[in-house]
């Protein structure tokens, strides 16, 4: 096999892995007490043997969520031993350090503060006050106050979107 096709087949095995990884997400998903729980993101640190899922939910993440999906996840990963005998697996809820990546994220945190960055370049800051289809709506802020001018953002213009914390 020549170097190209070594390398496509191995990113071939990891989108395969990947795929299989959400899929066991969504069965744990399917019990009731997970339903409102999303997929937020997979890191995978080949180095360290490392995965890292983030996931949401809509009624606030919770410890015993985590634990659950932390132990779904690890029978599997045991059982299929897709990352070998030895490895670190993290669930954890994104947390307001990580920029937002669903739609539904965004809807979640409606009356919060955003900071964005603009896949042009530009910035924008304000209280998200409404998500649609495919934009958002920010009241802005200059400084530390609200000017009363709405910007509707599409999503597609938006690089990254942080979580501000008031204090």
């Amino acid at each position: 096999m020549k170097g190209n096709q070594k390398r496509s087949l191995f990113l071939m095995i990891e989108v395969m892995d990947e795929a299989k990884i959400k899929q066991v997400i969504e069965q744990k998903q399917a019990e009731d007490d997970y339903n409102d729980c999303y997929l937020v993101d997979i890191e995978y640190n080949k180095v360290k043997n490392h995965l890292t899922l983030y996931i949401g939910s809509d009624s606030g993440m919770s410890l015993k969520k985590c634990q659950a999906f932390s132990r779904h996840v690890e029978a599997y990963l045991d059982e299929s031993l897709m990352l070998g005998e030895k490895y670190e697996l993290d669930v954890s809820s994104p947390g307001v350090g990580r920029p937002l990546k669903l739609r539904r994220q965004y809807q979640n945190n409606i009356g919060r503060d955003l900071k964005i960055q603009k896949t042009d370049g530009s910035r924008a800051k304000g209280e998200l006050i409404e998500v649609l289809e495919d934009t958002i709506r920010i009241e802005q802020i200059r400084g530390k106050k609200k000017t009363g001018a709405i910007l509707e953002i599409p999503f597609e213009e938006i690089s990254t979107a942080l979580v501000q914390i008031k204090f």
